[in-house]
């Protein structure tokens, strides 16, 4: 996309984070799987793949949720202080679901960006 073109019809970053669509064409065609990006838009054929998300969003996920997560646990703890199975049961499957889910958006949100902002690697054209 050249900047003389008109960004209409894209998606904003939060949309295409929230809802997996593709950052050119809005179609909900960005992921494969769970947390997996298709290799290509099948409505517009853009390579997803030519992105470098990384897993700059699972470390930092990981570092807020289990905060949160144990934040939550000390004060259901020292609330009503429930046995260990009762932690296990709660707090488990609430953070699989939580890590699956943001982690999902921030990716999304990554690659929505890198596309906007049309980021790329840097190579020797770029230090002159």
């Amino acid at each position: 996309m050249t900047p003389e073109q008109s960004i209409e019809g894209q998606p904003s970053i939060l949309r295409a984070a929230l809802f997996g669509l593709c950052p050119r064409c809005g179609g909900k065609t960005l992921f494969a799987g769970l947390g997996r990006f298709a290799d290509t838009c099948a409505q517009c054929k853009l390579d997803y793949s030519s992105f470098n998300v990384g897993d700059g969003p699972a470390a930092l996920l990981t570092m807020v949720i289990g905060a949160l997560i144990i934040v939550l646990a000390l004060l259901l703890d020292s609330a009503v202080r429930p046995p260990f199975w009762v932690h296990v049961i709660i707090w488990v499957p609430a953070t699989a679901a939580l890590t699956v889910v943001t982690l999902r958006m921030a990716k999304a949100a990554l690659l929505a960006a890198e596309y906007r902002n049309r980021a790329h690697e840097a190579g020797k054209e770029d230090l002159l």
